[in-house]
Order: C-alpha cells, then sequence, then structure tokens
C-alpha cells in the first residue's frame, strides 16, 4: 500500500460494504512514516492562542513549497503559538472537518524535522476531530482558510504529552512546530465538483447531478439489471486517478435495484466515509479504480461482485440482490 502519514477511522456504517471474507487493509492502519495523529483522546483544557514567539521559514516560503524553517530561538510560548503566514480567501475550516494539507513537522530545540508530507508528493487526508489528531492541529487550523500557510508551535500538552512518540524521536518535553498549507476542507456538506456527464442509456439507472451537498437521487429504470458490473461517470472531476491499492474518502447513497429501497447513506449519517478499496466488495474495489478524484461515479454492482446469497447481518440487503450507488469520491487518503 502507499505509504500513509496518518489514521483516520472507518466510520460504522461502512461495515455494509466490507467484503465478506475478504482480507484487506484496513483503512484504520498506521502508515510507517511520524503524523500529527493522536494516540489518545485528550483530557487537556482549551490552549490560549498566541501570536509568538515562532522559528523564522527560510526557504520555500510560497504556498505548496516545502518549507525550510529555523531552529526555535529561546523558551518557545507554554501555549498554542499560531501564525497565518499567507492568508488563503477559500472555504473556511470548522472542527470536525477534513483538512486536506501538506505539512512539515520538525522539533523546536533542534530543528530536526520528524516528518514532511511534501516529499511524498501527495497531501495529507486528516479530521480535526479529537481522539484522530493532535490537539494543537485541531486549535490551530479551526477557523482559517483553505488557501493559507499556517505556522504554529505546540508544547507537549496538546501534542504527544509526557509519552512523546519514541518512533519519532520525540521526547516528552519537546515543543513541535508545524507548518501547514492548507488546500482544502471537506465535510458532510461536500459534494463532487466534477464536470457533468450524459446519461443517455436508458437502461441504467440516472443519478441527480446537484453538488450542494445533498444527497443526489436515484432513478431505476423499468428493465432487467445488468449482469456485469457497471461504473460510469456522473460528474468526472479533474484529479488524480484512484489506484487499487488506495484509500478514499467519499459521500455515496446505496439502494436496491428492485424497488429503489436505500440501504445505506453518508448524507443520512451526516459523516463522510473512509475506506481502503482492499476492504470493500469487488464492484466498489473494481468500479472506482481509475476513476478521477472529484467525480460522482454510478456503480451498478451484480451479486457475483457484491453480497450474493450472504448479504450483511441487519442490513437492508436481501439475498442476491444487485446494488446500485452513487459514490463522490473526495479525496484520495
Amino acid at each position: 500500500m502507499r505509504r500513509r502519514s496518518l489514521l483516520i477511522a472507518v466510520p460504522t456504517g461502512l461495515v455494509t460494504l466490507a467484503a465478506c471474507g475478504d482480507e484487506g487493509a484496513d483503512a484504520g492502519q498506521a502508515g510507517d512514516t511520524a503524523s500529527p495523529t493522536a494516540a489518545a483522546t485528550s483530557a487537556a483544557p482549551s490552549p490560549k492562542i498566541v501570536d509568538g514567539p515562532l522559528p523564522a521559514i527560510t526557504a520555500g516560503t510560497e504556498f505548496g513549497q516545502k518549507p525550510t524553517v529555523a531552529k526555535g530561538s529561546g523558551d518557545p510560548s507554554d501555549q498554542l503559538a499560531v501564525k497565518t503566514v499567507i492568508a488563503g480567501g477559500g472555504r473556511t475550516v470548522a472542527e470536525n472537518d477534513y483538512v486536506v494539507a501538506n505539512y512539515l513537522g520538525q522539533i523546536w530545540a533542534t530543528a530536526k524535522v520528524f516528518d514532511n508530507s511534501y516529499d511524498r508528493d501527495a497531501p495529507i487526508v486528516i479530521q480535526l476531530a479529537q481522539g484522530s489528531i493532535i490537539d494543537g492541529w485541531r486549535y490551530a487550523l479551526t477557523g482559517k482558510k483553505t488557501g493559507s500557510r499556517v505556522e504554529f508551535s505546540v508544547p507537549p500538552t496538546w501534542g504527544y504529552g509526557e509519552q512523546g512518540n519514541e518512533e519519532a524521536g520525540i521526547a516528552g518535553d519537546d515543543t513541535l512546530v508545524f507548518v501547514v498549507d492548507l488546500q482544502d476542507t471537506l465535510n458532510s456538506k461536500s459534494s463532487a465538483d466534477g464536470t457533468e456527464v450524459p446519461q443517455d442509456d436508458a437502461a441504467l439507472p440516472k443519478v441527480g447531478t446537484n453538488t450542494d451537498g445533498k444527497a443526489p437521487s436515484i432513478e431505476i429504470p423499468d428493465a432487467d439489471a445488468p449482469t456485469e458490473l457497471v461504473a460510469n461517470y456522473v460528474l468526472e472531476g479533474d484529479g488524480p486517478e484512484v489506484g487499487a491499492q488506495d484509500s478514499l474518502l467519499v459521500q455515496y447513497k446505496g439502494v436496491l435495484w428492485d424497488g429503489g429501497e436505500e440501504f445505506d447513506s453518508t448524507y443520512a449519517r451526516k459523516q463522510l466515509a473512509s475506506f481502503s478499496l482492499q476492504q470493500v466488495v469487488k464492484g466498489w474495489s473494481q468500479g472506482l479504480t481509475g476513476k478521477k478524484v472529484g467525480s460522482r461515479v454510478l456503480i451498478v454492482v451484480p451479486p457475483d461482485l457484491g453480497y450474493g446469497d450472504n448479504p450483511p447481518q441487519g442490513s437492508d440487503i436481501r439475498k442476491d440482490s444487485t446494488l446500485v450507488f452513487s459514490v463522490d469520491i473526495l479525496a484520495k487518503m
């Protein structure tokens, strides 16, 4: 699997997509690099947000460039020092949003870089939720706008605590310095933003093209269900293509071909879903591989690529059901 720098748990509702009997990579597995992932839910009080001190960014000063950051001078603040280095004009980040960002993290006292996403040539996607990420990120980035570069220092109280992070070489008394380039923010009101593609086949379901964050309609035709997998663009995005080993952040809605009954939906739960393509039914893994981020995709899954005669217990999926999905690919994890 591609190196991943963070951990995001799979929402409970996604169990209806888990591939029965298949052993796949869990989207909740940690990668092999250090990260701002939280080790445990913090009980620390909210920090004060102060202006500094913060070390200078000496090179890579443009948004999206890998920064070089000087060693901290003197004692760092015992609170959260935050500076918007470049002010963006995009959407405002809210707590519990997923942010798409490039970042560099180093230790105040030594300027040792313990992790950065720039060298991986892939931004991270991480939720600003308690227990998902160190508290310093939640407090520093909430309220900032996409397109912004934010520098901040995180004392142990809102970082890795007294235990530090041995793997990353972070001691329990280390203050951390981060530079974060906020590319995007995603939440339960997010939609695909691609170009509309004609839906001309009258024998296939028609999916709504609204991009207002609400669940699209899915109209089932008066026709026999296809026996082969269907995976067609409804909205075609311009992001990177999805690989077979990738993990994704999506909005989706699933209905039964017979009767059009909805059996699962992130829109209804008001919670985005994240998962590895190695842990879902074959219809999803095959149907989404090669599609572009930013797209809405119609997927029609015949029983042999879905659940066949062994649907998940407690779900509304019946034996040998053909499943119909609208999937918005919001980001690669």
